[in-house]
């Protein structure tokens, strides 16, 4: 039936029938649907599927009339958007720009991207000729002499090449170019889909062109949607079962069927035409009741033949995609029979034994693996018959046929095909297996090298998951002379590095060890442990925690022997306490070596001067007025005994100011306003009210800090203004020492000779009490102590004093 006649007998076909409503959607689907209003529709711009009118600003094709079918069905508004090319409409998608997207073909790698629907169009690929050619072409008949002309690369041209070997195909870079081939004689035949067959026939230089043959390869067109919405595939399924297939097929006519614009100019077609109209109008009035009684039966019967055609399609497509699969996996497949002999290998198989397509049919298994005499395959088969001991699986080198050998690991399996019983051989190349598993037991046995001549012991520990109890996974030998145990007896689980620490000292390894568990992190404890023959030894344990590709968490780690470092540690901590005492002994003798002199000072030499004074003026008032000179050396005699009375009393303040007695809060005030007298530099004081009685000690040894700090911002500092604080926080003493001025980088300081601040940390030290500085260059400097109101120190506080405090010295106090 030529076309015309094809289109009137759909037409009739049309007005003889009513459209199928589309079934109504259920419950959850219509609230799908009121949730997605709008859906985006992604087309690829090829015509006739999809084609854009710059004029019009529209699209049009007939992938564009089939979704707006179905939206209206669905009852949803469609936004349109159109790319270049299929790997542009693919970005697309993974980006989540597209919802929908027609004219799909179902390919393993759309399958991570999309649901596809049922097809609902087949695209043939057709053989075309001359018109006036030998007629209807069997591609099995053709030969060399026969060239047949298609687009390269295609599927039509892998099909072709895997399936007919006797074709003489001719690559072509478009459709035009093969066809245009074959008008200009350099191929018999050209090979091209039905649906650019139709856009190329309306071409003039194409109208003496026929179709002479069909390639048996149809592409399924399907609507692919997103992989996400499972919901929206159902629903495009339903719209397109109800779609009436006589709809389909007037779309797909409309679209699809080749056009030829000379064909309407001849005389014979409008006969022709009118002739059929004539037959098929009578046989339309005749048939007409019983056309429409029959219809709804036949439209179902159409639509089960057409999902029953484009199941057994998508079932063939699934064939040909599994044996792909096969022939290009890794895993090599042999049906071998019960006589040892191949009767189907995929080409995984024959790359492996190094062998070409076809060569290993029919081939017995011992010239591969010598070892496999019939006896021994026999007993393999009886094995895997009676599938008592489930597939078998061995390791074992087969011999390729270059003479090499290959490590496979081969798994049997029995199968019953048809009537035939045959025994399926996996082959799995392990060749990197091997080298891997030589690798590691190298590395194993060098890890084990190492552990056993670390000084200490090498250690394990795993967490299956949070909140399971860790266990050793690996104890080095070291165990043994470290703790005197096998690492046997250290992995046990009721035994374990915890059984060997110390009893006073196992509180600190749980709680260490149990913040390490918790947090994933990096495990530190030192302690004691007690090795088998009762010994005590410091251990220092150090393991550094990572997360494995299981899940499992492992802390790698060494147990070190640090006892004679311990003693050394302890014995230094000895030294330096008793240093601490004699420094702070000397101190408090100093403080009373000072009070005394002051006091010696101020009683003994300040008696002498006023006795001197008084025996001045009497001399004054006795002889003056005898001698005028004598007179006038009297009054120079006076005023120097006043400045020796000055200097004796600045002297006895140096030593111990006498302001002390009054309370630490007006000796900083007292100090602070000297600072000011003799600096000009501005000094605030903030002092609490009431300040608690201190020591002697106490308050003698915040104001040598005061002094000191003070000294050290007139010498070095350059600041423009000072800041003393002294203030009651939680049970502790906190004296603040301030300054603008130009600061200094503490790291550099403290690794210099500064004697002067170490002289005041240990000050306080001494009082219990700790020390802090900041200060950073530019920004100042920030010195503040703390001491507690209850002696907390360890050291013997220094007896009472009244001396003054020592002076700074230079840049080492900053």
């Amino acid at each position: 039936m030529n076309r015309p006649l094809l289109v009137i007998v759909t037409l009739l076909l049309w007005l003889a029938g009513a459209a199928v409503a589309a079934p109504a959607p259920d419950t959850g689907q219509r609230a799908w649907l009121a949730e997605h209003p709008q859906l985006r529709v992604g087309v690829v711009l090829q015509a006739p599927y999809a084609q854009y009118d710059q004029r019009l600003q529209q699209l049009s094709g007939v992938n564009v009339e089939l979704m707006t079918w179905v939206g209206r069905s669905l009852g949803v508004e469609l936004l349109w958007q159109h790319y270049a090319d299929v790997p542009d409409l693919e970005r697309a998608v993974r980006a989540g720009q597209v919802d929908l997207a027609p004219g799909l073909a179902q390919t393993p790698a759309g399958l991570r991207l999309w649901l596809f629907s049922d097809p609902y169009m087949r695209v043939a690929h057709l053989v075309v000729g001359e018109r006036n050619g030998a007629g209807a072409v069997d591609l099995d008949n053709l030969g060399a002499r026969d060239p047949l002309a298609l687009r390269v690369p295609s599927a039509a041209a892998d099909y072709l090449r895997g399936t007919y070997s006797n074709l003489n195909l001719q690559p072509a870079a478009s459709d035009r170019q093969a066809l245009q081939r074959l008008l200009t004689q350099r191929a018999r035949y050209a090979v091209i889909d039905e649906a650019q067959l139709t856009r190329l026939s309306l071409d003039p230089q194409f109208a003496d062109l026929a179709v002479v043959g069909d390639v048996g390869l149809p592409t399924l067109l399907r609507i692919g949607t997103r992989s996400d919405w499972p919901q929206l595939a159902e629903l495009v399924d339903g719209a397109l079962r109800s779609l009436p297939p006589k709809d389909l097929e007037q779309l797909q006519a409309r679209w699809l069927k080749p056009k030829y614009p000379r064909l309407g100019e001849s005389t014979g077609f409008w006969q022709n035409l009118c002739l059929l109209l004539g037959v098929l109008l009578a046989v339309a009035l005749v048939l007409g009741f019983s056309l429409r009684r029959q219809r709804h039966a036949l439209e179902q019967q159409l639509l089960a033949a057409r999902q029953d055609l484009a199941r057994r399609e998508a079932a063939e497509e699934a064939l040909q995609l599994t044996q792909s699969s096969l022939d290009h996996g890794p895993v090599g497949i042999l049906w071998v029979n019960w006589d040892s002999h191949i009767r189907y290998a995929n080409r995984a198989a024959e790359q492996m034994l190094g062998l070409g397509m076809g060569e290993l049919v029919d081939r017995p298994l011992v010239e591969f693996e010598p070892g496999l005499h019939m006896d021994r395959w026999l007993t393999l088969w009886r094995r895997a018959r009676n599938q008592e001991e489930g597939p078998l699986n061995v390791e074992t080198e087969v011999r390729r046929a270059d003479g090499g050998s290959l490590p496979v690991d081969v798994s049997l399996s029995f199968l019953r095909f048809r009537k035939a019983e045959y025994l399926v051989v996996f082959l799995t190349d392990v060749t990197e297996r091997r080298r891997a598993r030589a690798e590691l037991g190298e590395r194993e046995a060098r890890l084990q090298g190492i552990a056993a001549n670390v000084p200490g012991l090498v250690f394990r520990l795993e967490r299956p998951h949070p909140g399971a109890p860790p266990d050793f996974a690996y104890i080095s030998e070291g165990s043994e002379s470290l703790v005197g145990y096998p690492p046997a007896t250290v992995m046990a689980a009721d035994f374990g590095i915890r059984s060997l620490v110390h009893p006073d000292d196992r509180e600190s390894y749980h709680a260490s060890q149990d913040a390490a568990l918790a947090a994933d992190r990096d495990w530190h404890w030192q302690g004691r442990i007690l090795t088998r023959d009762g010994r005590q030894r410091w251990a220092d344990i150090r393991a550094s925690a990572r997360r494995l590709d299981d899940g499992v968490v492992a802390w790698d780690g060494i147990v070190w022997d640090m006892s004679e470092n311990k003693q050394i540690e302890l014995a230094l901590a000895d030294s330096r306490a008793q240093l601490r005492e004699l420094s702070a002994h000397l101190e408090s003798v100093r403080e009373e070596e000072k009070a005394r002199i002051a006091r010696e000072v101020h009683d003994e030499l300040g008696q002498v001067l006023t006795v001197l004074k008084l025996e001045t003026s009497m001399c004054e008032l006795a002889f003056a007025e005898l001698d005028p000179g004598l007179r006038e050396r009297l009054g120079s005699m006076k005023r120097l005994i006043a400045q020796l009375f000055q200097l004796v009393r600045d002297v006895a303040s140096a030593l111990r100011p006498p302001i002390l007695d009054a309370g630490l809060a007006s000796a900083i005030e007292w100090q602070a306003r000297r600072f000011e007298a003799r600096t000009g530099i501005p000094c605030l004081v903030e002092v609490p009210e009431q300040v608690p009685v201190l020591s002697d000690a106490k308050a003698i040894g915040l104001f040598r800090v005061l002094q000191e700090a003070l000294t050290n911002v007139m010498r070095h500092a350059e600041a423009h203004s000072v800041q003393v604080g002294l203030a009651l926080e939680q049970g502790e003493l906190c004296l603040s020492i301030g300054d603008d001025g130009r600061g200094f980088d503490e790291r550099i300081c403290r690794r210099g000779q500064s004697f002067g601040l170490v002289g005041m940390q240990e000050r306080v030290l001494a009082l219990g009490g700790r020390l802090t500085l900041d200060s950073q260059p530019g920004e100042g400097t920030l010195l503040s102590v703390r001491v507690p109101l209850m002696n907390r120190a360890t050291l013997p506080e220094p007896g009472p004093a009244t001396g003054a405090g020592a002076i700074a010295e230079g840049e080492g106090a900053r």
